[in-house]
């Protein structure tokens, strides 16, 4: 279809184009939705993954360009604590803010445990404060 027949249907000065065949939809192929953390946690795990104890990893960076190892921790389905004390201000919130955007995707949680400290639980951690 040409530019101003296009333009010409959109404004109602002609005929619609009908389609000759309706539009097959399979929904049997269509797939269960699954949250994201699950989705990583099947692409990162395997079956031995599941027999080992879970860990808390600690993460003290030095730089913003340290955050695809806090990524790879917690993609991974570690829970990871963050402490950012050592850097800058302008650096930490940079690094916080990634934090905040990689369990937002992954569905966890980010908690504020002390100044400048942070812990990154994936959603299958449960995290309780008393």
């Amino acid at each position: 279809m040409g530019a101003v027949r296009k333009v010409a249907t959109y404004l109602g000065l002609s005929e619609v184009d009908q389609y000759d065949e309706a539009y097959d939809y399979d929904e049997a192929a269509e797939e269960e939705w699954v949250p994201a953390a699950e989705r990583a946690a099947r692409r990162w795990h395997t079956a031995d993954d599941e027999e080992e104890p879970a860990r808390i990893v600690m993460v003290k960076p030095k730089a913003y360009n340290d955050a695809p190892v806090i990524g790879r921790y917690f993609r991974e389905g570690q829970a990871v604590i963050m402490d950012v004390t050592g850097m800058s201000m302008a650096e930490a919130t940079r690094m916080v803010d990634f934090a905040a955007g990689l369990v937002f995707g992954c569905e966890g949680r980010i908690e504020r445990i002390a100044e400048k400290v942070f812990l990154l639980a994936p959603a299958d951690v449960e995290v309780t404060m008393e």
